[in-house]
C-alpha cells in the first residue's frame, strides 16, 4: 500500500472525467494554463531593468542634522 500503480492512477483519472465531465476539465486547465502565463508575464515585467526605480527615501531632520558632511539637493530634469 506505499506506491500507487498506474492502474490506481488511471482509475482516478475515470472516476474524475466522469464527475466533471471532458469540458468543464478543458475550461479549467485553459484558466489554469493563462493564470500561469499571467504569473509569468508579471514575473518578467517586474525584473526588467527598464523598469523605473523605487523612489530613494528621504533623510530625515534629524539624520541631517547629525551628519553635517552630507548635503541634501534636489535633481531635476530638464525638459
Amino acid at each position: 500500500m506505499g506506491t500507487l500503480s498506474i492502474w490506481h492512477w488511471l482509475i482516478v483519472l475515470l472516476v474524475v472525467v466522469m464527475i466533471f465531465g471532458t469540458k468543464k476539465l478543458k475550461n479549467m486547465g485553459s484558466d489554469l494554463g493563462g493564470a500561469v502565463k499571467g504569473f509569468k508575464d508579471g514575473m518578467k515585467d517586474g525584473s526588467s531593468p527598464d523598469a523605473p526605480a523605487a523612489p530613494q527615501q528621504q533623510v530625515s531632520a534629524n539624520n541631517a542634522a547629525a551628519d553635517k558632511s552630507t548635503i541634501d539637493v534636489e535633481a531635476r530634469q530638464k525638459s
